[in-house]
């Protein structure tokens, strides 16, 4: 049905119709609507064209078929450096067991309390084209849409990651994509891969989680999320606990194998999704925090060496229980996926009061990088696209103005702080100096070191959590891909990384692909990181970087070492 011709010819109601018509446009079935141009004029056919006679030269002046290839030409926006192929869908969280003792954030403080959300799944390292069923870990970020702001919870399938320094980020992620020269993946040639991964070893944690069962889940539903980082929840006393965000699936983990792998769809994991969830099957998962104190983030460093700011390190959940806050449910595919899916976009810098970024030193950097990669990706402007705006429980405006794109402009309102037309403030709810703890030091340079430490939780994940079966297909796997390495040095170094967390790894190893590893990593030297296992000064800085001007290896490796948290009654600020 046609709509009713206009009454009020003013912009205003034009401009009114508009922010209806988004919702009608996305719900409106194709024989309900008249074929038009991009500017709203009825053409009668769509493959027609205009030319000079029956067989002569296209006229420029047809706008029809210029307002289609030019729009054509433009349909992609670049796709995503990292997480690039994925899927996802809307629904809804739900607090079931408040935490108002731990954090003022208000979406945590009443039982019954939810808010809209919007999750994406995806792999890390393929392209917008790549197989779901990809060896590799699974990005896993929600968004909640709650009256305080949104909070964008960026997470992984698993709870370690393969860096801890920021800088090495866009150089890890370059050797998961395509060979410069040959432009080969590393399904086919995995040189770069283990070229990485046997010069830090701190991934090595990550490393066993890869190439194990998670390092292929069944799809989407079946999987966990970890934020990984370390945050902070702040109470309306100002009294804060360090925190970790789990996600745990309610339908279970499941996994897939290699071999099998293959025998899916290059979309398993949307197409699961997807038909789960038109079919009624709404996949849901329960939200729950590991917090600490900071006393007891310093003592876990003292007594036994866990760096709560390390994302290749795990809080023990037998001394750090995970408690329940609520659950999400996702129960709503997406109309349009472009517009839904492919334009989402997260942010980590994201935090409504009563949650606070830690030092976590990946986790600062990624709170520029995101935003910064969604302005170039889809413009100053995305976070005035439906999906990506907020739904607060007030009217809120700033200052930001005009850009690419500009849709919610703010009328008229002053685009500066005015005396004229002044805009309202909220009272200050978290108090910074007391939240933050107080950093003094000069500026240094720094890079982690190896150390023995590091070697502890992929030893228990080794020893204590796999089954012999899940290690005999850890084994088969990582030969396999040791199988497609052109430079068998790499293999060397790597069996004597797998070598610190057990014997046994390593012994299998050599056996499965024919190379005999080196003793240990006491004799190496690493060009990612400090070597802090050796007694060679020669082998201890990261590729043989001097040391004459200034050492950048930690005394605390970055960690929140005894008197990091201090007493900041008296501090004035600024003083």
């Amino acid at each position: 049905m046609d709509p009713p011709a206009p009454t009020d010819y003013s912009f205003t109601a034009h401009a009114a119709s508009q922010f209806i018509n988004y919702e009608k446009d996305r719900q409106v079935k194709s024989k309900d609507t008249i074929y038009a141009t991009s500017n709203g004029v009825p053409m009668p056919h769509p493959y027609e064209t205009q030319r000079v006679g029956e067989n002569g030269p296209l006229l420029l002046q047809d706008f029809h078929l210029l307002d289609l290839l030019s729009h054509f030409d433009r349909e992609r926006v670049p796709e995503r450096v990292v997480h690039a192929k994925g899927g996802g869908a809307h629904g809804f969280f739900e607090c079931t067991d408040p935490i108002p003792e731990l954090t003022q954030f208000g979406l945590f403080g009443t039982k019954g309390k939810k808010c809209p959300v919007t999750a994406r799944f995806s792999t890390v390292g393929g392209e917008s084209g790549s197989h779901d069923l990809a060896r590799d870990p699974r990005g896993f970020a929600v968004k909640f849409r709650t009256e305080d702001g949104i909070w964008d919870m960026v997470a992984n399938n698993t709870p370690v990651f393969f860096l801890r320094d920021p800088a090495k980020f866009p150089h890890f992620i370059h050797t998961q994509k395509r060979d410069p020269s040959t432009h080969l993946t590393h399904a086919d040639d995995s040189t770069m891969f283990w070229d990485y991964l046997c010069n830090n070893p701190e991934s090595v944690h990550q490393v066993m989680i890869l190439m194990g069962d998670r390092g292929i889940p069944d799809g989407f539903r079946f999987m966990h999320g970890y934020s990984g980082h370390t945050l902070k929840l702040i109470n309306k006393s100002g009294d804060w606990v360090y925190c970790q965000v789990h996600m745990k699936s309610q339908q279970g983990v499941r996994f897939i194998t290699q071999e099998d792998s293959a025998k899916h769809s290059p979309d398993y994991s949307q197409k699961d999704l997807y038909e789960a969830i038109a079919r009624g099957d709404y996949p849901k998962w329960t939200v729950e925090v590991q917090t600490l104190t900071p006393k007891q983030a310093e003592d876990v460093w003292e007594k036994q060496r866990i760096n709560v700011f390390d994302l290749t390190h795990v809080w023990p959940q037998g001394q750090f229980p995970r408690k329940k806050v609520g659950e999400f449910t996702l129960n709503e595919n997406a109309i349009n996926y472009f517009a839904e899916i492919e334009q989402v976009a997260f942010n980590p810098a994201h935090l409504p009061p009563g949650i606070e970024p830690s030092a976590d030193p990946v986790l600062q950097s990624r709170l520029f990088s995101y935003p910064d990669t969604h302005r170039h990706r889809i413009g100053v402007n995305y976070q005035q696209l439906p999906v990506n705006a907020p739904r607060t429980g007030f009217t809120f405006a700033n200052f930001q103005r005009d850009g690419a794109m500009a849709f919610y402009n703010q009328g008229a309102r002053p685009n500066y702080l005015s005396s004229i037309d002044p805009i309202r403030f909220r009272t200050r709810t978290i108090d910074l100096d007391k939240t933050h703890s107080h950093f003094t030091g000069q500026a240094i340079t720094f890079l982690s070191e190896i150390r023995p430490e590091d070697f502890n939780a992929p030893r228990a994940l080794w020893q204590k959590v796999w089954d012999e079966p899940a290690r005999e297909r850890f084994i088969k796997n990582t030969a396999g891909k040791m199988e497609l390495c052109r430079e068998k040095e790499f293999i060397k170094r790597q069996i004597a990384i797998f070598r610190e967390v057990d014997p046994d790894i390593a012994a299998r190893l050599e056996k499965a692909t024919g190379v005999k590893g080196y003793d240990g990593i006491a004799g190496l030297s690493f060009n990612g990181t400090h070597n802090g296992m050796t007694k060679d000064p020669k082998l201890r800085y990261a590729n043989g970087v001097s040391v004459a001007g200034g050492s950048s290896v930690a005394t605390s490796n970055g960690a929140p070492s005894r008197g990091t948290h201090k007493d900041l009654n008296g501090v004035t600020n600024g003083a």
